[in-house]
């Protein structure tokens, strides 16, 4: 036996840790050779959470295999013969364990706090709190940001291509932009080739092309003045009844 304890100066060597109810748990620990197997067992219970004197060792080499029980907490680490690569196997043999039941691992099993709603409306620190403060102390961004939404809610409805009939004036066209321009204010606007030229400009607005059109054709406007539908191109011939 005598034979197998081969140690010199301060050697150590690296193993693969896992644990019996830890089925998630592996780490790669370095260990001194000159370690007791005691002194092992106390390394791993800061890292797994099993006692000392509830813990067995088992050694496994690279393969798989198993080569011995480290059952004598009076026998130096390196009295086993392992080297790096080798796997360190921690059984926990108590059932009342922390480690036990899967109550380290799986959250699920875990009481979770509740708060009933007015007791959480009661509390001043809370980010509901900090949102009705800050909409209070700035109505005007709140305000914007509404007014955004509803905007992207219109948005929704209107897409490049569709006819369209833009108020006042019941101009007809095309939409040829959906989105948002900032050069011309925040949130959401629709780009319009009316069928006649009654627009400002060919889809370049402030030195920012949004879409291509004839001159005096293109309008955007906000999508509140625009419905889309059938709205086809009004006959320029057509005369009215007298």
């Amino acid at each position: 036996m005598g034979s197998r304890l081969q140690i010199q100066g301060d050697e150590s060597v690296l193993l693969r840790v896992t644990h019996s109810n830890l089925k998630s748990f592996a780490s790669d620990v370095r260990f001194s050779l000159q370690m007791t197997i005691e002194a092992v067992k106390e390394k791993l219970w800061k890292k797994c959470g099993t006692s000392v004197d509830s813990m067995c060792l088992e050694l496994y080499d690279d393969m798989g295999a198993k080569i011995s029980d480290m059952s004598d907490n009076l026998r130096p680490l390196g009295f086993y013969s392992p080297q790096d690569g080798y796997r360190l196997h921690v059984i926990d043999l108590d059932p009342s364990s922390v480690t036990s039941g899967g109550w380290l691992e799986d959250t699920s099993l875990v009481e979770k706090y509740k708060i009933s709603e007015e007791a959480y409306n009661k509390r001043n620190s809370t980010f509901r709190k900090f949102k009705e403060n800050y909409a209070h102390q700035n109505p005007s961004a709140h305000e914007t940001k509404s007014l955004d939404n509803s905007m992207e809610d219109l948005c929704a409805n209107i897409k490049v291509g569709d006819r369209c009939q833009v108020e006042p004036g019941e101009k007809r066209g095309v939409v040829k932009f959906v989105g948002r321009a900032e050069a011309l204010g925040s949130g959401f606007w629709v780009g319009v080739q009316y069928d006649e030229p009654l627009g400002k400009h060919d889809g370049m607005v402030k030195g920012t092309r949004y879409f291509d059109c004839p001159p005096l054709h293109g309008g955007i406007v906000r999508p509140e003045k625009i419905k889309v539908g059938d709205y086809p191109e009004r006959d320029p011939f057509e005369e009215e009844e007298i």
